[in-house]
């Protein structure tokens, strides 16, 4: 084994062996609550119960698994350009600041069950509706942390940048939003996250069943029917649907900043 491949090794042994550690733990945890409490199983089904479901129901899951994937990762899609978009316009004009963020911050402190009925009276039961509301959910964190994150540029460079007679444009693409790029992605990473709670929620206002329906469909009828294992599934793929898209994220990030970035070097030994 030669000196370079060791330390790799070690490093992922360090990184894999937490999460799995933890795991093992927490299953031991699990399994232990149920049986000294004697817990029934449609209160909280055993780690062996659900070992069995997924092998089940993995088939009956995987539809509406897609359907959610598709509206928070399209809500994803609309919230990263529009919020970007929108940081580019706050941070350009002073007026379009103080007139937008506002109003930012009410579209994200207004519960989204309360106004998810609105967009079913207007768009209609189904993707669309969903897919609206995963956007409109996850596009604050993009806005906000886009704007924070153009307004933090180094005033030296810009300074320097403006007595050399670069144009607005230039200085734009050469200098703010490569400074704003790690504001941008944090955004990005919470928004993932948030997308797929957009989508379930309006899920559970809009959603329709059958085929067409999502993961937010299938949590509402498994806890309606008390089909406790059938929810924990369905509470697995989403958080699966969620990790997927926050690691596209973080797999970007590390493609983007890798070289450049302190937050997205490799830590001292």
């Amino acid at each position: 084994m030669t000196r370079s491949t060791a330390p790799g090794r070690s490093r992922l042994l360090w990184t894999v062996l937490p999460p799995v550690g933890a795991l093992a733990v927490g299953l031991a945890a699990w399994q232990l609550v149920i049986a000294l409490f004697n817990i029934p199983g449609y209160m909280l089904p055993s780690p062996a119960t659900m070992c069995r479901t997924v092998l089940a129901e993995l088939t009956m899951i995987s539809a509406p698994t897609w359907v959610t994937m598709g509206e928070a990762y399209v809500g994803f899609l609309l919230a990263g350009i529009g919020g970007v978009l929108v940081g580019l316009i706050m941070s350009r004009w002073r007026l379009m600041e103080r007139g937008l963020y506002p109003y930012l911050i009410v579209l994200q402190t207004v519960p989204i069950v309360a106004i998810a009925p609105l967009f079913v009276v207007w768009l209609g039961p189904g993707a669309v509706t969903n897919t609206v509301v995963a956007a409109m959910i996850a596009l604050f964190p993009v806005a906000a942390n886009t704007l924070a994150g153009l307004k933090s540029t180094d005033r030296n460079l810009v300074q320097l940048y403006t007595m050399a007679g670069a144009p607005p444009r230039v200085r734009l693409l050469s200098l703010r939003l490569p400074s704003a790029l790690p504001a941008i992605l944090t955004g990005l990473r919470v928004a993932a996250g948030a997308a797929v709670i957009g989508a379930i929620v309006g899920e559970f206002v809009a959603g329709v069943g059958g085929g067409q329906g999502g993961l937010g469909y299938v949590i509402t009828e498994s806890a309606v029917r008390l089909r406790t294992p059938e929810l924990f599934l369905a509470v697995l793929a989403a958080c699966a649907v969620s990790l997927l898209l926050f690691g596209a994220v973080v797999l970007v990030e590390r493609r983007l900043l890798s070289r450049w970035h302190e937050s997205a070097l490799p830590a001292e030994e």
